[in-house]
């Protein structure tokens, strides 16, 4: 019997126990994450009103309820407080660490530290009940907001920060962020991008959300539309049919009594966040002009937008695991073909999968291909592992070890507690968002 541990419960993590305990009748998974609930980014990074992204909780539901799959919750690894890598390499034959990108890419900008400036991640974060976040006041006297970047995480921001308290009252929104939401002042939100339309990593499907938003204008500039220099018939079909959505706004007349704006705008570059009264007030941005070979260069000439929040988009970032080796360019853990690399050589019995192996690329369906691939080398090398001694138990060597792992019926539990919640608010279920809540129901419920 081979006993692997999965470190990390998104996508990556699910789709590389599926495969292993697929494709090998003698393999026992165990599934741990920090948090004591599944899911990743499924739980923690898709907007509430995405209901049919987040069924996707559903097939990874499945994987962790399979007979040799185990979910353990509130298990951290390496840090302060947490199992040390060598440690729970000890416990198992094999670790997959699956630990995504767990931050945000810098602007590198005079300013960027200014009250008011903060990552998407963190107001993805507050708005998905994240345990870690906190109520940081992002909406706090803010009339407008910049939104830096031009992907879907972009889009899903200033979609929320619009989103009236009607349409996501029905959400698992938690209580607080919607209340903050629905009292919130803010009129405008730019979201800008350095390139041009043709540019833009957003699908055309999440654009088009912006369109359909109630009491909202989308305002697109002519001007700046006319300074891609691209052929739309000559894009692929994604771009092009982004350009097409921004034409087709662009063409329209503002809409006079709409309640919120939001701009869209292109060829903007960020080079310094302006403070007011000790916090950002305005956004200084160059214009920028096609370079003829899909970048842009400085024109020198300069906009400044006001804002009093600020939200970066510009991409996620992996960070190093203790005990793990770590690339800082890349943002990754140096590995071959899913087998982690120390000085060069694989080291037998550790493993990648997801965006700590990759890098932050793809959509959710990109973990299939690199989960297998990991899966794979893993039982290529299962005769050579399988021969180590490890504990029979390994909850009784992780509790050993200081750790109390929250088992599926905790995080079950946790889900009862969300939808008493709810129906105590009168909406549907509700999100916990802080670790006394989720520690509490999942301990006291179970």
């Amino acid at each position: 019997m081979l006993r692997v541990a999965v470190v990390g419960s998104g996508p990556s993590g699910c789709y590389t126990a599926q495969g292993l305990v697929q494709r090998d009748p003698e393999v026992r998974v165990d599934v741990l994450d920090r948090l004591p609930c599944p899911y990743g980014l499924v739980r923690y990074g898709v907007a509430p009103d995405h209901e049919k992204i987040k069924s996707l909780q559903n097939s990874l539901r499945t994987v962790l309820e399979h007979e040799r799959v185990r979910f353990l919750g509130g298990v951290r690894v390496g840090g302060p407080g947490g199992l040390p890598a060598q440690r729970l390499r000890g416990i198992y034959h094999a670790v997959v660490y699956c630990v995504g990108a767990a931050t945000d890419r810098r602007l590198g900008i005079p300013g960027e530290d200014l009250p008011g400036s903060w990552s998407a991640t963190e107001f993805v974060s507050w708005y998905s009940a994240h345990p870690d976040a906190v109520d940081a006041g992002f909406l706090r006297g803010v009339r407008s907001a910049v939104v830096v970047g031009v992907g879907n995480v972009a889009v899903d921001v200033t979609r929320m920060l619009v989103r009236g308290a009607a349409e996501l009252r029905p959400t698992d929104i938690p209580q607080a962020a919607l209340d903050t939401l629905a009292a919130s002042g803010l009129t405008e939100v730019q979201m800008v991008g350095r390139r041009g339309p043709a540019q833009a990593r957003f699908t055309t499907k999440e654009l088009r959300e912006l369109g359909g938003l109630p009491d909202t204008d989308v305002i697109v500039d002519k001007a700046e539309l006319a300074l891609d220099p691209a052929d739309p018939g000559a894009l692929p079909a994604g771009p092009r049919r982004n350009v097409e959505v921004l034409r087709d706004w662009a063409a329209r007349p503002p809409a006079v009594a709409a309640a919120r704006r939001i701009r869209l705008r292109f060829f903007l570059r960020p080079v310094e966040l302006l403070a007011d009264g000790g916090r950002v007030g305005a956004v200084r941005f160059e214009r920028t002009a096609p370079d003829g070979t899909g970048g842009v260069t400085g024109t020198g000439r300069y906009e400044d937008v006001p804002a009093q929040l600020v939200l970066r988009s510009v991409g996620y970032r992996g960070v190093p695991l203790e005990g793990l080796p770590f690339d800082p360019a890349s943002g990754t853990v140096p590995h071959q073909e899913g087998r982690v690399l120390r000085d060069g050589v694989p080291s037998p019995g550790e493993y990648v999968a997801g965006w700590i192996k990759r890098g932050p690329t793809g959509v959710i369906g990109t973990n299939r291909p690199c989960a297998k691939e990991t899966v794979t080398s893993l039982l290529a090398d299962a005769p050579a592992l399988g021969r180590a001694d490890v504990p029979q138990d390994p909850v009784a060597a992780l509790r050993a070890a200081g750790v109390e792992p929250v088992p599926w019926d905790g995080w079950l539990a946790i889900e009862q507690a969300e939808a008493e919640l709810g129906a105590r608010l009168g909406r549907s279920v509700v999100k916990l968002s802080d670790w006394d809540a989720l520690l509490g129901a999942a301990r006291v419920l179970s």
